[in-house]
C-alpha cells in the first residue's frame, strides 16, 4: 500500500484558500515520497470549496512523477464533452499521469446548483460513463441518449497522451450494485474512507473480485484505492477529539462517535493502526486529506506515521 494527499481544496477553520498553501501541500507531499496527489469534485458546499480540476492543473509542474488523480469527478453534472476536454487536458500537461475517478456525486446540493433531478444520478451516469471512454479513446461516440447529446464529427485535440485514453476507476462505497458497475465499467475501484472500514472495505473487494472473475476478468490485476481519509496527526488523543469533533464533524453534518474509528485523527499509533488494517484488507492506495497545516502534517505523516505501518 502507498500514499497520497488530497489537496487542501474546502475551508476548514478560516486558513483561507490560495496557490500557496496548494504549493505547501504537493511540494510537501513531493519531498516526503507520497506517490499520488488528487482532487475531487463539488460546485457548491458547506463551506468554501476550490474547483477541483483546476486546483489540479495549477499544481502540475510541482508533483514530479507523481500520480494525479480525480477522486471523483462529476460525469454527470460536467457533462461528457466538457469532462473528456479536461482530462484530456490534465493528462497532456501531466505527460499521461493522470487517473481519472468518476461518479455521480453524492451531494444534492450540486444537482439543485444545475437544476438536475438528484434521483435521475445514476441512470445519468450509466449513459456518460461510455459516451466519456469513447471521447477519450478517440472511438465513435453514441449521438444521442435520454439525456446527453455528442454531436457525430466531435474530436478530442490534443487527445490524452496515451493512445488507449485514460485510465477510469469507478466510485463506489461498496453496494452490490455499485461494485456491479465498477466490475463491468471501471478500470480500478475507489473507495470512500469515511464511508467504510477496513473490515468492510475486505468483504467488498472480495465481492468485486467475484464480479471480476465472473467477467473474465483478472482480479489480482484490478487496482483499488480509498479516497477522503481525513487526517490530523495528533499529539494525543484528546487533541484528535477536539479536531473531529469542532473541526470536520460540523462540516459534514455527521456524529463525530460514527467517525472516530474510521479516520487518521488522533495520535501517530491510531493512524498507523487504521492504515495497517487497510493494508491488511487489500487497500492499494490511501489518499489522505490532512485537516489544515498541510506541510506539518505531511512530515508527520512520513516521520511517524508510514514507518508503523505494516504493509501486506
Amino acid at each position: 500500500m502507498d500514499l497520497g494527499i488530497h489537496l487542501p481544496l474546502m475551508q476548514f477553520r478560516g486558513e483561507g484558500l490560495s496557490l500557496g498553501r496548494l504549493e505547501q501541500a504537493v511540494d510537501a507531499a513531493r519531498d516526503c515520497g507520497l506517490a499520488a496527489v488528487s482532487a475531487n469534485d463539488h460546485f457548491v458546499f458547506s463551506t468554501p470549496w476550490l474547483d477541483g480540476p483546476t486546483a489540479l492543473a495549477s499544481v502540475i509542474e510541482r508533483t514530479g512523477d507523481m500520480t494525479l488523480a480525480t477522486t471523483v469527478s462529476l460525469a454527470v453534472l460536467r457533462g461528457p464533452v466538457p469532462l473528456a476536454k479536461t482530462l484530456a487536458a490534465l493528462d497532456v500537461l501531466s505527460e499521461g499521469r493522470l487517473i481519472a475517478a468518476l461518479g455521480p456525486g453524492s451531494s444534492k446540493r450540486d444537482y439543485d446548483a444545475l437544476d438536475v433531478s438528484f434521483d435521475e444520478r445514476w441512470k445519468r451516469f450509466e449513459e456518460a460513463i461510455p459516451m466519456l471512454r469513447a471521447l477519450l479513446e478517440g472511438k465513435p461516440c453514441p449521438r444521442r441518449g435520454n439525456y446527453y447529446r455528442v454531436s457525430s464529427n466531435v474530436e478530442l485535440a490534443p487527445a490524452p497522451r496515451d493512445g488507449r485514453g485514460i485510465p477510469l476507476w469507478i466510485g463506489s462505497w461498496g453496494s452490490h450494485a455499485g461494485l456491479r458497475r465498477v466490475a463491468r465499467a471501471g478500470d480500478g475501484w475507489l473507495a470512500s474512507a469515511y464511508n467504510t472500514t477496513p473490515q468492510r472495505f475486505a468483504e467488498a473487494r472480495d465481492r468485486l473480485a467475484r464480479q471480476l472473475e465472473g467477467r473474465g476478468r483478472n482480479a489480482e490485476r484490478f487496482p483499488n484505492a480509498l479516497a477522503t481519509m481525513w487526517t490530523w496527526i495528533a499529539k494525543d488523543r484528546a487533541e484528535g477529539d477536539r479536531i473531529l469533533s469542532d473541526v470536520l464533524a460540523p462540516v459534514l453534518n455527521r456524529d463525530p462517535d460514527e467517525l472516530r474509528g474510521q479516520l487518521c485523527i488522533g495520535p501517530a499509533a491510531h493512524c498507523a493502526a487504521l492504515l495497517s488494517d487497510y493494508a491488511a484488507a487489500g487497500c492499494q492506495r490511501v489518499y489522505l486529506w490532512p485537516l489544515g497545516d498541510e506541510r506539518r502534517q505531511v512530515e508527520l505523516l512520513a516521520s511517524e506515521v508510514a514507518p508503523r505501518i505494516e504493509r501486506h
